[in-house]
């Protein structure tokens, strides 16, 4: 069975393979170097998606450590790499020992998958120092009270809405205000049915077989107080974890809000669906519009951020998200690669990255500066989301599961199985590959 399910996979993984051996063509040199002895500079490799943020940051430690230090930055950009390809390229290239990565960026719930390769920070890094992060993005950096990763920026789902669509409704200024606060999924649908005459794609979510789509169903599961670790083990066939399943497939097959081609959508899908054909609400992450501006600016103009829906009589919950720094264990450079990182999550830095490309900041002195704080409102909006923020299983093999749980769900979704089935049959194969939290 297990061979089966993951047919597509291996045929993807035979082409990371060859994506690999050419991992080092998105290395990127910066200038203005040429005339340093390179024998004298100690290059540190910082494997990311490189943004321009990110490029600038890097530029500016190059400049200040100008002769003694440069970080070499090499890109793996999300438009080229898929996050499960970005995971089996770092894998593979960290599981041949080489020295050719000494900084590497994780997807907040791989630090359990990827802390055999990582170095022990915890002696770089002074309690003090600790304790100026977020605590509920410092707590995805530990494994076994070991701190194995440091907090880049943290992230938070979110709901985006056409506020010019919403502006024809006569109750605009109310729905607005529930929507901001969260909005039950009850009054949500009923919203769909009054802007059904605009003709609008009412809601856009990645229901694909990937993590996106893990993310909805355990913001859903969150919101009734359910949780899929119990106990000692992972339980995904649950009363609550059914209804959040359920309210999923409903969404695309009864209620009529979401289309059918959203089981084939990744987040990049849903962005450019919804920016091209005017969705009215669709799911996303803060600051990832910033990359579609210059295409859609007038349509981004009239799109602002609001709290995810939930269940009537429950709590409001998006997961988090983020990326976060780890050094190779087999780095011949630590002491270099600690002053990196040390200096891009540095007030000033996380204070340039959030207003270059919309990253939320991991460091909370950056909440504490009041007159920046101040200066963005938008940033206090999403500080008050963060506060309803919840992880997902923090497991060895959690992105294992997430593959398992992803494509049942999405069948469910697709009608191809009930929910039940669906979540009694993901439930069996992880309890067959002995998934258990020690």
């Amino acid at each position: 069975m297990l061979t089966r399910l993951f047919t597509g996979t291996n045929l993807l993984l035979m082409s990371l393979a060859i994506a690999s051996l050419a991992i080092f063509i998105f290395v990127m040199t910066p200038t203005g170097v040429s005339e340093v002895d390179a024998e004298k500079v100690t290059k540190i490799y910082f494997a990311d998606n490189i943004s321009a943020a990110h490029q600038k940051v890097i530029d500016r430690f190059n400049e200040t450590h100008r002769g003694n230090i440069e970080v070499v930055p090499v890109n793996l950009p999300f438009a080229k790499f898929s996050t499960n390809e970005r995971k089996q390229l770092l894998t593979r290239s960290l599981r041949s020992k080489g020295t050719r990565i000494d900084i590497f960026a994780v997807d907040l719930v791989w630090v359990p998958r990827f802390v055999k390769w990582a170095e022990p920070l915890t002696e770089y890094f002074s309690p003090q120092e600790q304790k100026a992060f977020l605590p509920y993005a410092l707590k995805s950096c530990f494994f076994n009270q070991t701190l194995v990763g440091v907090p880049f920026y943290i992230d938070i789902g979110v709901m985006y809405y056409r506020k010019d669509q919403l502006a024809a409704l006569p109750d605009y200024a109310e729905i607005e205000q529930k929507l901001k606060k969260s909005i039950t999924w009850d009054e949500f649908i009923q919203l769909g049915g009054k802007l059904a005459p605009l003709g609008k794609t009412f809601y856009l979510f990645p229901a694909d077989r990937y993590e996106g789509l893990i993310c909805s169903f355990i913001e859903n599961v969150s919101s009734k107080s359910g949780a899929l670790i119990q106990g000692d083990s992972l339980r995904v066939n649950t009363p609550e974890a059914r209804r959040a399943l359920q309210l999923l497939v409903d969404l695309v097959g009864k209620y009529n809000v979401t289309p059918s081609a959203v089981t084939a959508y990744k987040e990049i899908d849903v962005y450019e669906e919804a920016l091209a054909h005017d969705a009215i609400f669709f799911r996303g992450w803060p600051g990832n519009l910033r990359d579609y501006e210059n295409r859609y600016s007038d349509k981004i103009r009239n799109i602002d951020v609001a709290a995810l829906p939930h269940f009537a009589g429950a709590k409001p919950a998006a997961v988090f998200g983020g990326w976060n720094l780890m050094i190779s264990k087999d780095s011949n450079k630590k002491t270099e690669a600690v002053q990196f990182i040390k200096f891009a999550t540095s007030k000033v830095m996380q204070q340039f990255i959030y207003e270059e490309m919309g990253y939320l900041p991991a460091n909370q002195r950056v909440y504490a500066d009041t007159a920046f704080y101040n200066r963005h409102r938008d940033l206090q909006y999403f500080r008050q989301l963060l506060e309803h923020g919840v992880h997902r299983p923090s497991l060895v093999e959690y992105t294992k599961i997430s593959d398992i749980l992803s494509f049942y769900a999405n069948k469910a979704i697709k009608k191809e199985i009930s929910v039940e089935k669906a979540l009694q049959s993901a439930e069996e194969m992880i309890r067959a590959q002995k998934v258990l939290i020690n």
